[in-house]
């Protein structure tokens, strides 16, 4: 079987599934929709598939899945139709930045029993899910404390920190993901400190740009996770798992594994500087994972529902920043 794509999205992010889905032998692109006509056609050209407005794509007979990589505001409106036209899909995340927009949402995916991935593509990186694969094997005993570092090499422009939703909905939101992942229990609290130390002007938008963060879980374990719009040495993403029995961690990519030494010191190459060469291979196994999945008729992971809950971790942060103290998070 091969599960026919319509990619709704053809930004940045879009070409990188698109990509995906050219790389899997279980997996066509059949159709393209983007406000930029162009954006599309440069997809279109590249892929072999034809440009179709949104509407066309979602009601399409030989289109078996859509990939959402529009902007944020529009994901919830394309998830509901293409459920109730029949298709599976993935979105990238979040699924909205209103807790109750998701919830609306999700009843809707619920009533049409529609197969939905969110796109929290860490999840799939090789180093991660190999740490995951180590825990799950008892190599650490019990979990009792995670560390997370997610730091971008420079701050995006002050335009989209405006649109998206701020550094909690839009960066950590993947690290509260990762926390649920590597902890193996969902948060039940979190104390957020935060302040802006890399760019006044994102202050100004109402965000900021440096935090830490403290999560606990209903039996006591504890995630760290340390964010950062700013890392002058590349795109710092590292994790730490500590248990009863040791440690297992996974440490940053480089663009070598050459190292040089001399009477300087030890030389080596700096790290990756994007998040798409960083985790290439990661959104590459997230598609086949949907692929896999939509054939065998599995349960989505990450799912709807994992969407929702780390929007709901975001909540409580913003909610801790504000108020200086440990918020209770309810799903």
């Amino acid at each position: 079987m091969t599960l026919k794509f319509g990619l709704l999205g053809a930004g940045r992010i879009g070409k990188v599934h698109a990509g995906a889905v050219a790389a899997s032998s279980g997996a066509k692109l059949v159709a393209v929709a983007d406000a930029l006509p162009d954006a599309a056609q440069a997809i279109a050209r590249t892929s072999g598939a034809e440009v179709r407005s949104v509407e066309a794509i979602i009601n399409a007979s030989d289109i078996d899945a859509v990939l959402i990589t529009t902007p944020t505001d529009m994901h919830a409106d394309m998830i509901e139709q293409a459920a109730r036209a029949g298709k599976a899909i993935f979105c990238e995340k979040p699924i909205d930045l209103s807790v109750e927009r998701v919830r609306r949402c999700l009843d809707v995916v619920r009533a049409e029993k529609a197969p939905l991935m969110i796109g929290f593509n860490r999840r799939f990186d090789p180093n991660f899910r190999a740490a995951r694969a180590r825990i799950d094997a008892g190599a650490v005993g019990e979990v009792e404390m995670v560390s997370i570092t997610s730091r971008d090499p420079g701050p995006p422009p002050v335009a989209y920190i405006a649109r998206s939703g701020g550094l909690f909905r839009d960066m950590t939101i993947h690290d509260f993901d990762m926390a649920a992942f590597l902890l193996g229990e969902d948060p039940v609290a979190v104390f957020a400190a935060a302040s802006n130390l890399v760019d006044p002007a994102i202050g100004a938008a109402g965000d900021v740009d440096s935090a830490s963060l403290v999560l606990t879980t209903k039996s006591g374990k504890i995630a760290q996770i340390s964010n950062s719009r700013r890392a002058t040495y590349g795109y710092d993403q590292r994790i730490e798992v500590h248990g009863s029995k040791g440690m297992v961690s996974a440490e940053n990519l480089r663009e070598t594994t050459v190292e040089v030494a001399n009477a300087s010191g030890y030389l080596r190459d700096p790290l990756m500087n994007f998040f798409m060469t960083r985790y290439t291979q990661a959104y590459a196994n997230e598609i086949a994972a949907f692929v896999e999945a939509v054939a065998a008729g599995r349960p989505m992971t990450p799912s709807g529902e994992d969407g929702f809950k780390a929007l709901v971790m975001a909540d409580a942060a913003l909610k801790s920043l504000k108020e200086g103290r440990q918020v209770e998070i309810v799903y």
